[in-house]
Protein backbone atom coordinates (compact mmCIF):
# COMPACT_ATOMS: atom_id res chain seq x y z
CA UNK A 1 0.00 0.00 0.00
CA UNK A 2 1.37 3.10 -0.97
CA UNK A 3 0.32 6.74 1.32
CA UNK A 4 1.15 9.70 -0.45
CA UNK A 5 1.44 13.09 1.63
CA UNK A 6 0.93 16.48 0.26
CA UNK A 7 1.81 19.56 1.99
CA UNK A 8 0.14 22.77 -0.13
CA UNK A 9 2.28 26.14 0.30
CA UNK A 10 2.24 29.42 0.11
CA UNK A 11 6.03 30.59 0.98
CA UNK A 12 6.43 28.26 4.21
CA UNK A 13 10.29 28.32 3.20
CA UNK A 14 10.77 28.75 7.07
CA UNK A 15 8.51 26.29 8.35
CA UNK A 16 8.43 23.61 5.52
CA UNK A 17 11.90 22.01 6.31
CA UNK A 18 10.69 21.23 9.87
CA UNK A 19 7.07 19.90 8.29
CA UNK A 20 9.14 17.43 5.69
CA UNK A 21 11.34 15.97 8.54
CA UNK A 22 8.35 15.12 11.09
CA UNK A 23 7.13 13.45 8.64
CA UNK A 24 7.01 9.36 10.10
CA UNK A 25 8.63 6.86 7.33
CA UNK A 26 7.51 3.71 8.87
CA UNK A 27 3.84 3.52 9.28
CA UNK A 28 2.24 -0.20 10.08
CA UNK A 29 0.25 -0.90 6.88
CA UNK A 30 1.79 1.75 4.19
CA UNK A 31 4.79 -0.17 2.07
CA UNK A 32 5.60 3.09 0.33
CA UNK A 33 5.77 6.64 1.33
CA UNK A 34 6.24 9.65 -1.31
CA UNK A 35 6.24 13.58 -0.12
CA UNK A 36 4.36 16.02 -2.80
CA UNK A 37 4.42 19.75 -1.98
CA UNK A 38 2.75 22.26 -4.10
CA UNK A 39 3.58 25.36 -4.46
CA UNK A 40 1.23 27.84 -4.92
CA UNK A 41 3.23 30.29 -6.29
CA UNK A 42 5.43 31.05 -3.63
CA UNK A 43 7.99 34.25 -4.06
CA UNK A 44 10.80 32.39 -1.45
CA UNK A 45 12.56 29.02 -1.53
CA UNK A 46 9.78 27.34 -0.60
CA UNK A 47 10.47 24.70 -3.90
CA UNK A 48 14.13 24.87 -3.55
CA UNK A 49 13.25 23.75 0.57
CA UNK A 50 10.32 20.44 -0.92
CA UNK A 51 13.48 19.02 -3.08
CA UNK A 52 16.08 19.18 -0.73
CA UNK A 53 14.15 16.84 1.22
CA UNK A 54 13.45 14.63 -1.50
CA UNK A 55 9.57 15.80 -1.86
CA UNK A 56 8.26 16.02 -5.52
CA UNK A 57 7.43 19.35 -6.43
CA UNK A 58 4.05 20.62 -8.24
CA UNK A 59 4.11 24.41 -8.74
CA UNK A 60 2.00 26.85 -9.93
CA UNK A 61 3.22 30.43 -11.40
CA UNK A 62 1.08 32.43 -9.51
CA UNK A 63 -1.92 32.14 -6.50
CA UNK A 64 -4.36 30.21 -7.20
CA UNK A 65 -6.34 29.22 -3.68
CA UNK A 66 -6.13 26.56 -1.86
CA UNK A 67 -8.57 24.05 -3.43
CA UNK A 68 -6.65 24.34 -6.84
CA UNK A 69 -3.47 23.04 -4.72
CA UNK A 70 -5.70 20.41 -3.36
CA UNK A 71 -6.76 19.47 -6.50
CA UNK A 72 -3.39 19.39 -8.54
CA UNK A 73 -1.56 17.50 -5.41
CA UNK A 74 -3.98 14.72 -5.34
CA UNK A 75 -3.88 14.65 -9.07
CA UNK A 76 -0.21 14.20 -9.03
CA UNK A 77 -0.64 11.71 -6.40
CA UNK A 78 -3.00 9.40 -7.84
CA UNK A 79 -1.09 9.62 -10.88
CA UNK A 80 2.26 8.12 -8.46
CA UNK A 81 -0.29 5.45 -7.79
CA UNK A 82 -0.94 6.68 -3.91
CA UNK A 83 -3.96 4.38 -1.98
CA UNK A 84 -4.11 6.95 0.33
CA UNK A 85 -3.22 10.29 0.37
CA UNK A 86 -2.50 12.63 3.37
CA UNK A 87 -3.44 16.53 3.24
CA UNK A 88 -1.45 18.97 5.99
CA UNK A 89 -0.31 22.41 5.50
CA UNK A 90 3.09 24.18 5.57
CA UNK A 91 3.23 26.24 8.50
CA UNK A 92 3.49 23.06 10.67
CA UNK A 93 0.36 24.02 12.72
CA UNK A 94 -0.63 20.01 12.52
CA UNK A 95 1.59 16.84 14.13
CA UNK A 96 2.86 15.21 11.46
CA UNK A 97 3.51 12.24 13.95
CA UNK A 98 0.10 11.31 14.18
CA UNK A 99 -0.52 10.50 10.31
CA UNK A 100 0.15 6.90 11.30
CA UNK A 101 -2.91 7.25 13.36
CA UNK A 102 -4.67 8.82 10.83
CA UNK A 103 -3.96 6.60 8.00
CA UNK A 104 -5.18 3.42 9.71
CA UNK A 105 -8.64 3.75 9.39
CA UNK A 106 -8.48 3.56 6.07
CA UNK A 107 -5.76 0.60 6.30
CA UNK A 108 -7.80 -1.42 8.08
CA UNK A 109 -10.84 -0.72 5.71
CA UNK A 110 -13.26 1.21 8.23
CA UNK A 111 -13.16 4.49 6.60
CA UNK A 112 -12.90 6.27 3.29
CA UNK A 113 -11.71 9.97 4.99
CA UNK A 114 -10.60 10.70 8.47
CA UNK A 115 -10.51 14.13 9.03
CA UNK A 116 -8.02 15.39 12.38
CA UNK A 117 -10.22 16.96 15.49
CA UNK A 118 -7.97 20.06 16.29
CA UNK A 119 -9.82 20.21 19.52
CA UNK A 120 -10.27 23.93 18.94
CA UNK A 121 -11.88 24.48 22.52
CA UNK A 122 -8.15 23.67 23.90
CA UNK A 123 -6.35 26.20 21.11
CA UNK A 124 -4.90 28.93 22.97
CA UNK A 125 -4.27 31.31 20.73
CA UNK A 126 -8.13 30.73 18.97
CA UNK A 127 -10.17 33.77 20.44
CA UNK A 128 -13.38 32.93 21.64
CA UNK A 129 -14.78 34.29 18.67
CA UNK A 130 -13.04 32.33 16.18
CA UNK A 131 -13.93 29.05 18.56
CA UNK A 132 -17.83 30.32 18.36
CA UNK A 133 -17.52 30.45 14.58
CA UNK A 134 -15.40 27.05 14.47
CA UNK A 135 -18.44 25.03 16.08
CA UNK A 136 -21.01 26.95 14.41
CA UNK A 137 -19.37 26.01 10.70
CA UNK A 138 -18.95 22.50 11.80
CA UNK A 139 -22.41 22.37 12.65
CA UNK A 140 -23.72 23.77 9.60
CA UNK A 141 -21.42 21.27 7.50
CA UNK A 142 -22.62 18.27 9.59
CA UNK A 143 -26.44 19.84 8.84
CA UNK A 144 -25.81 19.88 5.39
CA UNK A 145 -23.61 16.31 5.00
CA UNK A 146 -25.42 14.21 7.51
CA UNK A 147 -22.18 13.96 9.56
CA UNK A 148 -20.76 13.76 13.05
CA UNK A 149 -17.96 15.86 12.46
CA UNK A 150 -16.49 17.94 15.75
CA UNK A 151 -14.32 19.74 13.10
CA UNK A 152 -15.38 19.76 9.96
CA UNK A 153 -12.94 22.77 8.83
CA UNK A 154 -9.93 20.85 9.84
CA UNK A 155 -7.97 20.37 7.06
CA UNK A 156 -5.66 17.63 8.39
CA UNK A 157 -6.89 14.39 6.61
CA UNK A 158 -6.21 11.61 4.81
CA UNK A 159 -8.26 10.58 2.02
CA UNK A 160 -8.51 6.72 0.65
CA UNK A 161 -7.96 6.44 -3.29
CA UNK A 162 -11.76 4.87 -3.58
CA UNK A 163 -12.99 8.28 -2.12
CA UNK A 164 -10.42 10.56 -4.11
CA UNK A 165 -11.79 9.04 -7.51
CA UNK A 166 -14.92 10.48 -6.66
CA UNK A 167 -14.50 13.24 -4.98
CA UNK A 168 -14.81 16.60 -6.79
CA UNK A 169 -14.04 20.23 -6.09
CA UNK A 170 -15.10 23.16 -8.01
CA UNK A 171 -14.36 26.39 -5.50
CA UNK A 172 -11.51 28.18 -4.98
CA UNK A 173 -11.71 28.99 -1.37
CA UNK A 174 -11.29 25.95 0.29
CA UNK A 175 -12.33 22.52 -0.25
CA UNK A 176 -12.59 21.40 3.41
CA UNK A 177 -16.53 21.78 3.69
CA UNK A 178 -17.25 21.28 0.04
CA UNK A 179 -15.61 17.51 0.20
CA UNK A 180 -17.61 16.73 3.52
CA UNK A 181 -21.08 17.88 1.74
CA UNK A 182 -20.01 15.80 -0.91
CA UNK A 183 -18.76 12.62 1.24
CA UNK A 184 -21.92 12.80 3.45
CA UNK A 185 -24.20 12.68 0.22
CA UNK A 186 -22.70 10.07 -1.21
CA UNK A 187 -22.45 8.22 1.73
CA UNK A 188 -19.04 7.88 2.37
CA UNK A 189 -17.59 6.97 5.64
CA UNK A 190 -16.08 9.33 7.39
CA UNK A 191 -14.41 9.04 11.05
CA UNK A 192 -12.50 11.37 13.37
CA UNK A 193 -9.42 11.75 15.21
CA UNK A 194 -8.72 14.06 17.74
CA UNK A 195 -5.24 15.43 17.51
CA UNK A 196 -3.08 18.22 19.78
CA UNK A 197 -2.25 20.82 16.92
CA UNK A 198 1.30 23.02 16.99
CA UNK A 199 1.89 26.15 18.55
CA UNK A 200 1.06 29.13 15.45
CA UNK A 201 4.04 29.98 13.71
CA UNK A 202 1.98 32.88 11.62
CA UNK A 203 -1.45 34.22 11.05
CA UNK A 204 -3.54 32.51 8.19
CA UNK A 205 -3.13 33.40 5.00
CA UNK A 206 -6.48 31.97 3.63
CA UNK A 207 -8.43 34.85 4.74
CA UNK A 208 -7.42 38.31 5.85
CA UNK A 209 -10.41 38.94 8.50
CA UNK A 210 -13.05 36.62 10.66
CA UNK A 211 -15.71 38.49 8.44
CA UNK A 212 -14.16 37.24 5.35
CA UNK A 213 -13.55 33.96 6.77
CA UNK A 214 -17.26 33.22 7.38
CA UNK A 215 -18.63 34.74 4.29
CA UNK A 216 -16.01 32.63 2.03
CA UNK A 217 -16.94 29.66 4.24
CA UNK A 218 -20.84 30.39 4.11
CA UNK A 219 -20.85 30.59 0.19
CA UNK A 220 -19.08 27.89 -0.18
CA UNK A 221 -21.33 25.85 2.18
CA UNK A 222 -24.26 27.13 0.60
CA UNK A 223 -22.67 26.56 -3.10
CA UNK A 224 -22.29 22.87 -2.43
CA UNK A 225 -25.45 22.15 -0.49
CA UNK A 226 -27.90 23.92 -3.53
CA UNK A 227 -25.68 21.05 -5.57
CA UNK A 228 -26.10 18.14 -3.99
CA UNK A 229 -29.28 18.98 -2.40
CA UNK A 230 -31.56 21.69 -4.74
CA UNK A 231 -34.92 20.06 -3.75
CA UNK A 232 -34.29 20.74 0.05
CA UNK A 233 -33.76 24.55 -0.58
CA UNK A 234 -36.19 25.74 -3.39
CA UNK A 235 -39.05 23.57 -1.45
CA UNK A 236 -38.31 25.47 1.95
CA UNK A 237 -38.65 28.40 0.10
CA UNK A 238 -41.38 27.43 -1.70
CA UNK A 239 -43.34 26.57 1.50
CA UNK A 240 -42.63 29.31 3.25
CA UNK A 241 -43.95 31.92 0.35
CA UNK A 242 -46.94 29.79 0.04
CA UNK A 243 -47.62 30.31 3.86
CA UNK A 244 -46.64 33.75 3.63
CA UNK A 245 -49.16 34.39 0.38
CA UNK A 246 -51.98 32.57 1.98
CA UNK A 247 -51.98 34.70 4.99
CA UNK A 248 -53.56 37.79 3.01
CA UNK A 249 -56.11 35.68 1.44
CA UNK A 250 -57.18 34.31 4.57
CA UNK A 251 -57.32 38.12 5.97
CA UNK A 252 -59.15 39.07 2.90
CA UNK A 253 -61.81 35.85 3.44
CA UNK A 254 -62.18 37.20 6.83
CA UNK A 255 -63.35 40.62 5.98
CA UNK A 256 -65.59 39.23 3.27
CA UNK A 257 -67.23 37.70 6.22
CA UNK A 258 -67.83 40.01 8.09
CA UNK A 259 -68.92 42.32 5.52
CA UNK A 260 -65.73 44.48 4.95
CA UNK A 261 -64.37 43.23 1.96
CA UNK A 262 -64.69 46.33 -0.56
CA UNK A 263 -61.20 48.51 -0.44
CA UNK A 264 -58.92 45.45 0.34
CA UNK A 265 -57.62 45.17 -2.98
CA UNK A 266 -53.70 45.02 -1.50
CA UNK A 267 -54.52 41.61 0.68
CA UNK A 268 -55.12 40.11 -2.87
CA UNK A 269 -52.07 41.92 -4.36
CA UNK A 270 -49.95 41.03 -1.98
CA UNK A 271 -50.90 37.59 -2.08
CA UNK A 272 -51.12 37.26 -5.63
CA UNK A 273 -47.16 38.38 -5.46
CA UNK A 274 -46.28 35.84 -2.88
CA UNK A 275 -47.84 32.96 -4.24
CA UNK A 276 -46.03 33.95 -7.86
CA UNK A 277 -42.70 33.35 -5.71
CA UNK A 278 -43.75 30.17 -4.69
CA UNK A 279 -44.29 29.13 -7.85
CA UNK A 280 -41.31 30.56 -9.31
CA UNK A 281 -39.57 28.90 -6.07
CA UNK A 282 -41.04 25.45 -6.95
CA UNK A 283 -40.20 25.60 -10.54
CA UNK A 284 -36.54 26.51 -10.16
CA UNK A 285 -36.57 23.61 -7.49
CA UNK A 286 -37.37 21.38 -10.33
CA UNK A 287 -34.98 22.79 -13.04
CA UNK A 288 -32.22 22.39 -10.23
CA UNK A 289 -32.86 19.28 -9.60
CA UNK A 290 -32.72 17.94 -12.72
CA UNK A 291 -29.11 19.85 -12.94
CA UNK A 292 -28.24 17.61 -9.91
CA UNK A 293 -29.59 14.63 -11.89
CA UNK A 294 -27.24 15.58 -14.78
CA UNK A 295 -24.15 16.26 -12.73
CA UNK A 296 -24.29 13.00 -11.02
CA UNK A 297 -24.01 11.50 -14.28
CA UNK A 298 -21.41 13.85 -15.15
CA UNK A 299 -19.66 12.99 -12.18
CA UNK A 300 -20.05 8.98 -12.78
CA UNK A 301 -18.40 9.74 -16.13
CA UNK A 302 -15.29 11.48 -14.64
CA UNK A 303 -14.88 8.91 -12.22
CA UNK A 304 -14.94 6.31 -14.89
CA UNK A 305 -12.39 8.19 -16.52
CA UNK A 306 -10.21 9.21 -13.76
CA UNK A 307 -10.27 5.11 -12.92
CA UNK A 308 -9.07 4.76 -16.21
CA UNK A 309 -6.38 7.44 -16.44
CA UNK A 310 -4.58 6.33 -12.93
CA UNK A 311 -5.66 2.59 -12.96
CA UNK A 312 -2.54 1.62 -15.91
CA UNK A 313 -0.03 3.47 -13.63
CA UNK A 314 -1.24 1.08 -10.82
CA UNK A 315 -1.41 -1.92 -12.37
CA UNK A 316 2.10 -1.52 -13.50
CA UNK A 317 3.24 -1.37 -10.37
CA UNK A 318 1.88 -4.09 -9.01
CA UNK A 319 2.98 -5.96 -11.72
CA UNK A 320 6.37 -4.86 -11.21
CA UNK A 321 6.15 -6.14 -7.41
CA UNK A 322 4.86 -9.22 -8.45
CA UNK A 323 7.03 -10.03 -11.91
CA UNK A 324 10.19 -12.41 -10.36
CA UNK A 325 13.67 -11.48 -11.13
CA UNK A 326 15.51 -12.16 -14.28
CA UNK A 327 18.87 -14.09 -13.93
CA UNK A 328 21.71 -12.37 -15.85
CA UNK A 329 22.07 -14.28 -19.22
CA UNK A 330 18.11 -15.72 -18.61
CA UNK A 331 17.80 -14.50 -22.04
CA UNK A 332 20.00 -15.51 -23.79
CA UNK A 333 19.29 -19.19 -22.32
CA UNK A 334 15.84 -18.64 -23.63
CA UNK A 335 16.79 -17.68 -26.80
CA UNK A 336 18.86 -20.84 -26.77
Amino acid sequence: MKLVVQVPCLNEEETLGSVLASIPRDIPGIDELEVVVVDDGSTDRTSQVALAHGAHVVRHRRNEGLARSFTDGVDHALALGADIVVNTDGDNQYPQARIADLVQPIVLGAADIVVADRQTHLIAHFSPGKKLLQRIGSAVVNRAAGTDLPDAASGFRAYSRESLLRLNTVTRFSYCMETIIQAGYKRMAIVSLPVTTNARTRESRLFRNHRQHVFRSAAAITRAYVMYRPYMIFGWLAGVFAVLGLAPYVRYAVLVAQGDGGGHVQSQVVGLGLGLMAALCLMLGIVADLIRANRHLIEVGLEHTRRARYEAGVRSRVLATLQPPVRPGAESEGLR
